[in-house]
């Protein structure tokens, strides 16, 4: 029966406590053979005066959006074509692969690339899977697209799954799947 003590400076919210809980406990489960139910988490908080570090009290960090989250967002400003706001998730060296190895670098790139494929579309979400690593935190989405071809027609229903990965809070790539014609 695993045990995972942590200790954290008061100050955290209970929905802090409890993701990082979640993900410790799915943690474990990834590398011992243990059940559910018998893994433990045990967070205990010190107050910030009775946490020095440098010969500094310090402060609870700030808490992240989740890697989820942060796609979410993302994928919002696209959808509603503010570029500029999607522009603030993405790493200086972003990339992103969309189907037919179409490579971009640049939001205005891959909207040039969409304007005769269609003329807007629209994600609606199955799930989020969130993948934690090293380097960091590859994040799936997956569901369903629809939208409006260029000839004005309708389309709805055409399955997409995009892959990210999420460094230091900034997106670092894409990858896109769908079933959209050419």
């Amino acid at each position: 029966m695993p045990v995972v003590r942590v200790t954290l400076i008061e100050g955290y919210g209970d929905e802090v406590r409890s993701s990082l809980s979640r993900r410790l406990t799915d943690a474990v489960r990834a590398t011992v053979a243990a059940p559910l139910d018998g893994i433990i988490v045990a967070i205990e908080e010190v107050k910030p005066t009775s946490y020095m570090r440098g010969r500094v009290s310090r402060m609870p960090g700030k808490p992240l959006p989740t890697p989820a989250e942060t796609v979410q967002a993302f994928l919002s400003a696209m959808e509603r074509r503010d570029l500029a706001a999607a522009r603030t998730f993405l790493a200086d060296d972003f990339r992103m692969i969309f189907p037919g190895s179409a490579e971009f670098g640049a939001l205005e790139d891959l909207v040039a690339w969409s304007r005769p494929r269609y003329r807007f579309v629209k994600k609606s979400y199955e799930a989020f899977d969130e993948c934690f690593g090293e380097t960091g935190t590859v994040v799936y989405c997956f569901g369903k697209l629809s939208g409006e071809w260029p000839d004005g027609e309708p389309f709805e229903g055409i399955r997409f799954i995009d892959r990210f990965t999420v460094g230091d809070g900034k997106l670092l790539d894409q990858k896109v799947w769908n079933d959209l014609r050419a």
